[in-house]
């Protein structure tokens, strides 16, 4: 799993919480440098190894984060290092905004893919397909939708790795049986005031009001 500075702490848990024990698997993160990496808040990962120590993975999960966006923008090492990876991954993978990272490496190019509900306009301007869905699978890429979407990821990429019923068990371990307390947790359902409420925060934060 990909960390960078500004990651949103869910979209990298929740996936390692699904993946960690996958057999014939060892999980590890990893940074542009190795050492500690911030969310941007009170949270920080270790990273115990840096991107120039990998040259293959079988696996690649990018989470997501606003932080995501920019580096989605600007390009730099990250982006060719998951450029890179992707050549000889068995799978491929993002949560949130880490799909314009994907994008931005060029592997989404008329690629059905998905990300947060505010970003689907960007997730096209990098050649993919934007399908309104939770999690969306093409070939050996997978996108998952906002932050809580990656849970749903990490077990079906877990399914693939390790079948159905290892999956399965991993998610009842997890007491993964969601029952939100309210239904808003996309524009489709949320009340249109606390829909633009969120869209207006992220366009003030990112410099688009």
């Amino acid at each position: 799993m990909l960390l960078y500075p500004g990651f949103t702490a869910l979209d990298a848990i929740g996936p390692y919480q699904a993946l960690a024990g996958a057999p014939g698997y060892e999980f590890t993160f990893v940074a542009e440098r190795r050492g500690l990496v911030g969310n941007g808040g009170s949270f920080t990962m270790e990273a115990p190894m840096s991107i120039d120590e990998l040259d293959q993975v079988a696996v690649l999960v990018v989470p997501g984060g606003v932080a995501a966006i920019e580096l989605a923008h600007k390009g730099g090492p990250l982006i060719e290092w998951i450029r890179a990876m992707h050549a000889n991954t068995q799978w491929t993978t993002s949560v949130c905004t880490g799909a314009l990272m994907l994008g931005a490496a060029g592997i989404l190019t008329d690629v059905p893919a998905t990300t947060h509900w505010y970003c689907m306009d960007d997730l096209r301007t990098y050649g993919a397909v934007p399908v309104n869905e939770r999690v969306v699978e093409h070939g050996k890429i997978i996108t998952a939708a906002g932050v809580s979407a990656g849970i749903d990821m990490g077990l079906l990429l877990l399914e693939h790795l390790a079948g159905t019923d290892y999956a399965q068990a991993v998610q009842l371990d997890m007491e993964y049986d969601p029952a939100p307390p309210f239904q808003s947790g996309h524009p489709r359902s949320a009340p249109p005031h606390i829909t633009a409420h969120v869209k207006g925060m992220y366009d003030q934060m990112l410099g688009r009001a």
